[in-house]
């Protein structure tokens, strides 16, 4: 947990520990990024307004470093710094005061589906699904783009898949959100913002997709 208000980082920790999790804290980023990359933690929690360098910073060195969930936990509810936040590469936002029955459901959420994805690449006998010259290797983990890999998070390639599952048919941002993120609930600019960070990985041109494209007032498809 990195957040620079004692008192909300203690309290955090301290519930965190009495629902079963191994839980530390941090009171800057460098802080935090020093803790993560002398002993890994499976998920990392991040406030946004953070002395020295800020949330979202902190969130792209994350990224850089390693594919692990990422939620922010932050006071900021502006759509700007919420999808900013997603775009740096976080997996869920949470705006504080957080319940925190409410944080450890998104929590085993994440692991479930951080688990499923590493078991993915055990599995025997992939099966590609291409889409022009888009390759998906569900069974491998893998997303190769005219022959190339392409380097996706856990929830961009669960996302991607569950839309390959589906060829050309329109899943609706709320079917994606129980379908990819488990959530009965959420706020699905989720959805939105990593349909975008996809497409500039996958598209030509991420303004003019040819794959994965929106179906207005209906949702998503991936197409041939």
């Amino acid at each position: 947990m990195i957040e620079d208000d004692d008192r909300i980082r203690l309290s955090l920790v301290l519930a965190l520990e009495d629902e079963g999790y191994a839980a530390r804290g941090a009171e800057s980023a460098e802080e935090g990024l020093t803790a993560q990359r002398s002993e890994p933690a499976d998920v990392v929690l991040v406030d946004l307004m953070l002395p020295g360098m800020d949330g979202f910073e902190c969130i792209r060195e994350l990224r850089r470093d390693a594919d692990l969930p990422i939620v922010v936990v932050s006071a900021r509810d502006d759509t700007h710094d919420i999808v900013a936040a997603l775009e740096a590469g976080a997996d869920d936002y949470l705006v504080k005061p957080v319940a925190v029955k409410e944080l450890t459901a998104r929590l085993r959420a994440l692991r479930r589906r951080a688990r499923t994805s590493a078991r993915s690449g055990t599995a025997s006998g992939p099966t590609s699904v291409v889409f022009g010259d888009l390759e998906i290797v569900p069974a491998g983990g893998e997303v190769r783009l005219r022959g190339e890999p392409v380097a996706l998070t856990h929830t961009e390639f669960r996302l991607l898949c569950e839309l390959a599952n589906h060829p050309g048919q329109v899943m609706s941002r709320q079917q994606l959100l129980q379908r990819v993120w488990e959530y009965d609930f959420g706020d699905e600019r989720l959805v939105d913002v990593h349909v975008g960070r996809l497409r500039q990985k996958i598209e030509d041109d991420s303004r003019a997709p040819r794959h994965l494209v929106t179906v207005r007032g209906m949702g998503y498809k991936l197409q041939r």
